[in-house]
């Protein structure tokens, strides 16, 4: 098939044409893939089956081609070599809105995607706003990545009413999108109207204490969600308080990182609040929050009477022994504590970012481990224990022999389960 390509600029009445030759185009191949109502043949015992699932990839291939040929763009390759597979892998694509626009499209009469990765593809809102029709329709599509795609307000609203009536949706991600105070209106919607949303990564983005404010209240009212990452954003004061309250009386909630945000001393001790009631949660992650040993204390208040906290990292806080002292005895004054990871360590960095240091840094070792390198180099972030917190830590080993404690100067391996909700789904086909 030979595809004739147009210009970009085109005029407004040329690009509803457009629209509706591609409307067309998936209306009359949308009945294809389907068996004629009333069929008494066995699809299962029919020796023409596989030929009907070919006609229906080149059904699929069809209509996205010509959605490319409607929209001015360069057809993605990858797209067509992956027909029916349950996973479509696009990110880094440079796909654009226009790119966007045309799969949209496909995606509406394909029933085969289960996962889609739209990671790195400069959608911004226009490209989300084309998507949001195609995922709003799906009943296949249940775990979708729009990370860094500069998506703002306007993305964000378009995908949280898309995902709102579509019930399938278990995760989403949408990091690194720009997402400040107005998107977590929408977010927070979300929050509230989808109850089969289990995991949402909202990490990366600016989301402030305003935000903070609105997501806090819709976080206590969310019924479903398993798993929520809003680290590296901008989470401080007030909008901190009121997240943690939100925690508090949230009662699905299993993971949760709010690492590298600003949550602070009053942060902090909101959490510690929120650990004496919440008995839902089992990993929190708290790194790099500027919790001093005043915070630090008051999270133990929380320690002190948990029951289901199994991971709990304070990385890279200034709380210096005395804080950690005061978690560590928490914890052992805690008969039912449920922990089996205590991190004050360093933050593990990544295998490419310690090979970029050791360039630049002859004090960087490294020892390899799952595919990640853990920094032996002591920086100024890193909490520093002393003798009192080892013998305070081995009398706590032999109360909780199960219980990993992990500092700058003392590398134990942990290893946890996945949650079953994340863990990789066999193929129809394997054998269970």
């Amino acid at each position: 098939m030979s595809i004739t390509m147009r210009g970009p600029c085109e005029e407004a009445g040329e690009s509803e044409e457009r629209e509706k030759e591609a409307a067309a185009a998936a209306g009359c191949f949308a009945w294809v893939p389907e068996a004629e109502e009333g069929s008494d043949v066995d699809s299962d015992s029919d020796p023409e089956t596989e030929g009907t699932h070919g006609l229906g990839e080149l059904v699929k291939d069809t209509l996205y081609l010509r959605s490319c040929r409607v929209h001015s763009v360069v057809p993605a390759s990858c797209f067509l070599r992956q027909g029916s597979a349950p996973e479509l892998n696009l990110r880094h694509r440079g796909l654009g809105p226009q790119g966007a626009r045309a799969l949209a499209s496909s995606l509406t009469a394909n029933p085969y995607v289960k996962r889609l990765d739209l990671r790195d593809n400069g959608l911004c809102g226009t490209g989300a706003e084309a998507l949001a029709g195609a995922l709003s329709k799906s009943s296949s599509i249940c775990d979708v990545d729009l990370s860094e795609n500069q998506l703002g307000a306007v993305g964000a609203q378009a995908i949280c009413a898309a995902l709102t009536v579509n019930p399938t949706m278990q995760k989403v991600q949408l990091a690194g999108n720009s997402l400040e105070e107005q998107a977590a209106q929408y977010l927070a919607e979300l929050l509230l109207a989808h109850t089969g949303l289990k995991s949402l990564d909202l990490s990366y983005n600016q989301l402030n204490d305003q935000a903070g404010e609105t997501l806090g209240p819709a976080l206590a009212e969310n019924t479903g969600l398993i798993e929520l990452n809003i680290s590296w954003n901008h989470l401080r004061g007030p909008g901190a308080i009121a997240f943690a309250r939100g925690l508090e009386a949230n009662i699905f909630l299993r993971v949760l990182d709010i690492s590298y945000n600003g949550f602070g001393d009053p942060g902090a001790s909101a959490v510690g609040e929120a650990l004496r009631t919440n008995n839902v949660l089992e990993e929190l992650n708290m790194s790099n929050n500027r919790i001093s040993a005043v915070g630090a204390l008051s999270l133990g208040l929380g320690l002190r009477v948990n029951q289901t906290l199994r991971s709990f990292v304070v990385s890279r806080n200034p709380m210096q022994s005395e804080g950690c002292l005061g978690v560590l005895k928490s914890v052992r004054d805690n008969p039912v504590s449920a922990l089996e990871l205590l991190d004050f360590s360093e933050r593990s960095c990544p295998k490419k970012l310690l090979q970029d240091l050791v360039c630049v840094c002859k004090k960087v070792k490294f020892s390899e481990s799952d595919n990640v390198l853990s920094c032996k180099w002591v920086s100024p972030q890193d909490i520093q224990v002393n003798r009192q917190f080892d013998d305070l830590a081995s009398s706590v080993k032999v109360i909780l022999p199960g219980l990993c404690i992990k500092t700058a100067a003392r590398r134990v391996e942990y290893k946890k389960d996945l949650l079953p909700v994340f863990r990789p789904s066999l193929p129809a086909s394997a054998p269970k």
